[in-house]
């Protein structure tokens, strides 16, 4: 049986359109007003709007805002990108905000990486092993590093926002730094993260904990923020200039 959460703009499933030949997101929610985004890492734009509202208002909508969604577009564009990873010995990564030179070991065991002397990440694999097993031992090597730093960030900001986090999870995202459910407490945390300075991820927790209070990104939630975290659009900023990589993995 198919519901309206299934049709294109509903739910999780976007529908496409077109303004000024800038292709744009639409998604159906049940909200109040309408939100516009142009998200990392190629600047896509994404409309949350109301069941209410119908094509046409979105249209006007964006094309007042044309200028704004073509300076941001052009500002991702400008961001450092790292080439392709092909994941061979002497490549560059990025781990905690700092670049690591890769040292590739093949050797009998389990899959791991570790960080060596000399600025290295060694990632040792089983001999034979194709890009996608080393992916995957990169991977959890990066999500066990990101899932560390956690605790003792929990254990500064819970008190200080005043809320306490029930879950933290990890996963990658194509478009968000962060994401939660306030009714749950439950905050994921993208992958990408791990190779962010702490400080990026210190800023993306307290804004995802600040959401449990403030739904939107209104004049509430942006005082919250000032109040706990002074410097958080600076430390934003930061995070939005620092190399894109996500795009550069394979599927």
């Amino acid at each position: 049986m198919t519901t309206d959460l299934d049709q294109p703009g509903f739910g999780n499933n976007p529908a496409a359109i077109e303004v000024a030949g800038i292709p744009v997101d639409v998604v159906r929610k049940r909200i109040k007003h309408i939100h516009l985004a142009v998200c990392p890492p190629d600047g896509r734009v994404r409309v949350s709007a109301p069941f209410r509202v119908d094509d046409d208002v979105v249209r006007a909508v964006l094309a007042a805002r044309l200028s704004w969604i073509r300076r941001k577009q052009a500002a991702f564009r400008k961001q450092a990108r790292q080439s392709r990873r092909e994941l061979v010995t002497g490549e560059s990564h990025w781990f905690r905000g700092n670049r690591y030179r890769l040292c590739v070991v093949e050797a009998p065991g389990k899959p791991a990486a570790r960080l060596t002397r000399g600025r290295r990440i060694e990632l040792r694999v089983r001999p034979g092993s194709d890009w996608h097993a080393r992916a995957a031992a990169l991977d959890r090597w990066y999500r066990s590093e990101l899932r560390a730093q956690v605790p003792s960030l929990l254990h500064t900001w819970e008190p200080r926002v005043g809320r306490e986090v029930a879950e933290v999870r990890i996963r990658r995202m194509k478009t968000l730094w962060g994401s939660c459910n306030p009714k749950a407490r439950r905050i994921w945390l993208n992958l990408e993260l791990a190779k962010k300075p702490p400080r990026c991820l210190e800023y993306v927790l307290v804004h995802e904990m600040v959401h449990f209070f403030e739904r939107r990104h209104d004049e509430q939630f942006m005082g919250r923020m000032d109040a706990l975290l002074p410097h958080w659009r600076s430390l934003r900023e930061e995070l939005n200039r620092a190399p894109l990589t996500h795009e550069n993995w394979r599927h």
